[in-house]
């Protein structure tokens, strides 16, 4: 998965240069589906402060309203996403998402990379915003 995600996101960061955004951002994961023994569905997206309506590879789109739990980490990916969940089950928090035969599908669940690759290319050393959408 992670192979993949950095063609994604190699892919993208051309995009976004050669359409003059690299000095927006961040980078993001959004995680539609999670099933960590099979295949998931994530889309590999960067945030602009101006719309683009993209090409036909590069689409534009909007992450959906609503309230987000989030967490920023860095280094351990696991535990933070750990130490997210955990809080969440302790506030009795409800998460926008739903048992499906392809994994736990989520209305809205997110990585953002606040660390500029550019400047530290080591991923171990970002900073991450893991965030998500909780049920109304």
């Amino acid at each position: 998965m992670f192979a993949q995600i950095d063609t994604l996101f190699k892919e993208l960061r051309q995009w976004v240069n050669t359409h003059g955004f690299a000095d927006q951002g961040p980078y993001f994961l959004r995680y539609h589906v999670i099933d960590m023994n099979g295949l998931m569905d994530v889309e590999a997206g960067f945030v602009v402060t101006v719309a683009h309506l993209g090409d036909e590879r590069v689409k534009a789109g909007m992450l959906p309203a609503g309230r987000y739990a989030h967490l920023t980490y860095s280094r351990y990916a696991l535990r933070g996403n750990q130490a997210l969940v955990r809080w969440l089950n302790e506030q009795n928090l409800n998460v926008d998402r739903e048992d499906t035969p392809n994994g736990d599908a989520f209305g809205c669940r997110y990585e953002a990379y606040l660390t500029d690759y550019r400047t530290e290319p080591r991923k171990k050393k970002w900073d991450v915003d893991l965030a998500i959408r909780l049920c109304d």
